[in-house]
């Protein structure tokens, strides 16, 4: 487990990442050990985090909602099957338990997904006579304040920032208010969300939501082509990945929390909070392995919003889920950061960034829209003719510099990963065109994908007394992992012996005992201090294309062994440790083991 599990010293609960995530696509929530929801933004994913407390530590008990029993001595968890609903059991040091069951509406009703901005928690006792004490203290601004409360008979109203909500309970309100300790002899329901009456009776509409929730998760999975071996890994992957996307537009974020450190005091802090053209394209295409075009056909509309906004101009990296461009980079000082490993930043300042990768990455989802028949919409001709304005700026940008996909802020060059992105934008645009039956258009980017594989050949390979490699960029001959990516782009075959030679100098430069470093140079912030879990997938996903499987499979699981109690990855790992660092949970790493697991599964025909 990677990680210490959640310790109480005093009033204060030291953070780590072993955290669980719930959400319905518009709201999302992580959960600690002890059954305290400490990081959960409203209205939506990048808005406003009324709990905070992952950022901010928990001395005086806010920015948190928990349920404290009386004399704790253990707790468990564990998800509702094929669910992201969880289940935190606690129990006290006199035979009390109590189960509490967490979740996040998501279901079907009056012909619509319904997916408010609200989190349904129960508490239910199991064995004993239990105490709890509820604290209920989110804030507002980014932890500027406690949010102001009214109240009525069955009801509290929370002032956070964005939107009111509003606490509908038959537990005690008073006891609430107050946080006072009192003995839970029934089951008690909690529904927080918008501030409006709550219809119906409390006990029976939440009950019946958890009900619907479940059906609608379990038959979401159900659906999955998932691989014989590594299932409930790869569920888990996929219900997460899902949870990252927002539903209203499509966009799919990088993760669900901002300013987790890279490292340890390395102020490598980043807001992941946002729709990255990259991460989004690596999360459709593992989803579209295991057949979720749900998620694919709604990303596919974002996608063509942004084109449209672009107007043939340039694509930048990164939008906020609702496509907006302009993302300020700014600080909370009001949040001390993960364990006081500051700053806190909101926003990103990468949306300015030029990078020329990102024109592939639209077009190699978009492409899928062209072909497959089980698509609700598929592309047409006008769809095509749109997308070649993406072609036209990959092709003139594909030897020009960039900040590459590792987002330096001090320097550019010509990046041999942009590159290929670029002479994968046109390749593609080739096939879709090729397979219409459109053949002008399919030579015409057959023709430009010739000449930017020429250019990548003869820019990006760097001649040395092993054979020779291909470099990051242009101008230098220092690696990075994302060469390794070549292969999964079909850039370069797993038996061409200049992919051989690559990947031998990348393993040796770059790997770290069981991990991968992105690259071993210094970039802004000096040399970087732990491993890219994405670039220990690529690395396993090469070993097994290479027919190397026996150790691709050792490193697999190995990997699997740093996952949370959840099953999930974040960001970064310390590659003598295994403690996880950056941002949580990362759906880069999600997509990792998504990719993996399909290579190295044994096949459902060959089970005996």
């Amino acid at each position: 487990m990677a990680g210490a599990l959640s310790s109480m010293s005093g009033n204060r609960i030291e953070s780590d990442l072993e955290l669980w995530p719930i959400g319905n696509c518009q709201v999302s929530g992580l959960i600690d050990k002890q059954a305290g929801i400490v990081w959960g933004c409203v209205p939506r994913v990048d808005g406003d985090p009324a709990f905070c407390s992952l950022l901010n530590g928990e001395s005086q008990g806010v920015g948190v909602w928990r349920f404290e029993l009386e004399g704790q001595v253990s707790s468990s968890q564990h998800y509702v099957r094929n669910t992201p609903i969880l289940v935190t059991r606690l129990a006290d040091r006199d035979g009390g338990i109590l189960d509490v069951f967490d979740f996040c509406p998501r279901f079907e009703r009056s012909g619509r997904m319904y997916r408010p901005v609200a989190y349904c928690r129960i508490v239910r006792p199991v064995a004993g006579t239990p105490r709890m004490k509820v604290t209920l203290r989110p804030m507002r601004d980014y932890g500027t304040a406690v949010a102001e409360t009214t109240n009525g008979t069955n009801h509290i109203r929370y002032l956070t920032t964005g939107q009111a909500l509003r606490l509908s309970t038959d537990a005690p309100v008073g006891y609430v208010l107050d946080q006072r300790t009192y003995r839970v002899e029934s089951d008690q329901h909690f529904f927080l969300g918008p501030d409006e009456p709550f219809n119906g009776n409390i006990r029976s509409e939440v009950r019946r939501m958890e009900a619907m929730t479940q059906k609608y998760w379990q038959y979401w999975v159900r659906s999955l082509a998932t691989p014989f071996e590594w299932q409930e890994e790869v569920i888990r992957c996929a219900i997460t990945l899902k949870l990252c996307q927002h539903e209203e537009t499509g966009a799919i974020v990088a993760a669900l929390t901002t300013s987790i450190p890279e490292a340890p005091g390395s102020e490598r802090n980043w807001d992941y909070r946002y729709c990255w053209i990259r991460d989004s394209y690596y999360t459709v295409q593992a989803l579209n392995r295991l057949g979720a075009l749900d998620v694919l056909e709604k990303y596919l509309a974002y996608l063509r919003n942004i084109v449209d906004n672009a107007q043939g101009g340039q694509i930048q990296p990164l939008y906020s889920v609702m496509g907006v461009a302009e993302l300020d980079e700014t600080t909370a000082p009001y949040l001390a950061g993960y364990r006081g490993m500051g700053p806190v930043r909101v926003g990103n300042a990468a949306y300015k960034q030029v990078q020329h990768d990102c024109y592939g990455q639209i077009v190699l989802p978009t492409a899928q829209g062209f072909m497959d028949k089980r698509l609700l919409r598929m592309a047409d001709r006008d769809d095509f003719e749109a997308l070649e304005e993406v072609g036209e700026s990959a092709w003139k940008m594909h030897d020009q510099p960039d900040a590459g996909l590792w987002e330096f802020r001090t320097r550019q060059e010509v990046h041999t990963y942009s590159a290929v992105m670029s002479w994968a934008a046109c390749d593609r645009l080739a096939t879709v065109a090729r397979l219409k039956g459109w053949d002008d258009k399919a030579r015409f980017w057959q023709d430009r994908a010739d000449i930017v594989r020429e250019t990548i050949d003869k820019e990006a390979w760097v001649e040395n007394g092993e054979g020779g490699h291909y470099g990051a960029s242009f101008e230098s001959d220092y690696l990075d992992a994302s060469l390794l990516q070549l292969l999964e782009l079909r850039f370069l075959s797993a038996n061409d012996e200049r992919f051989q030679s690559t990947f031998a100098m990348v393993e040796k430069e770059l790997r770290r005992g069981e991990h991968m470093l992105r690259y071993a140079a210094e970039d802004d912030f000096g040399a970087p201090e732990t491993a890219f879990n994405i670039c220990t997938f690529w690395l396993i996903e090469a070993l097994a294309l290479m027919d190397r499987k026996d150790e691709a499979r050792d490193l697999f699981t190995t990997m699997l062994g740093h996952c949370t109690g959840s099953g999930l990855l974040s960001e970064d790992m310390d590659f003598e440790t295994g403690e996880l660092w950056g941002n949580f949970p990362q759906t880069y790493s999600l997509v990792g083991v998504i990719n993996c697991a399909g290579h190295l599964s044994r096949s459902w025909n060959t089970v005996r």
